[in-house]
């Protein structure tokens, strides 16, 4: 018999929620765990159950970042081009700002 570390549904994910990576690095372990099929159909269904919360976990921390990113970028980041550089210019892009 199967069993998967942090599968059982009563405990309060919201309460103690993993950083990113050891959510995903959990989500990857259940999704291999089920993919083996050697589960018993409940702990399969729990296993399912803590990987979908898991997985809207890893959704949700993505779009922050994806957000935050998009707040950095509308602040004036841009891409760098190192073509428009030219020789001796040390981190500026050759535009002069005033």
């Amino acid at each position: 018999m199967a069993t998967l570390p942090n599968t059982d549904p009563d405990t309060d994910s919201a309460s103690a929620s993993p950083s990113f990576e050891s959510a995903l690095s959990e989500l990857e372990g259940i999704v291999a765990a089920m993919e083996a099929g050697q589960m018993p159909l409940q702990d399969a269904l729990d296993a399912y159950k803590r990987g979908a919360a898991l997985l809207r976990q890893c959704q949700a921390t993505l779009a922050a970042a994806e957000q935050q990113i998009r707040i950095l970028d509308a602040d004036g980041l841009r891409d760098f081009d190192a073509a428009q550089l030219a020789p001796g210019d040390a981190g500026t892009d050759g535009k002069q700002e005033g």
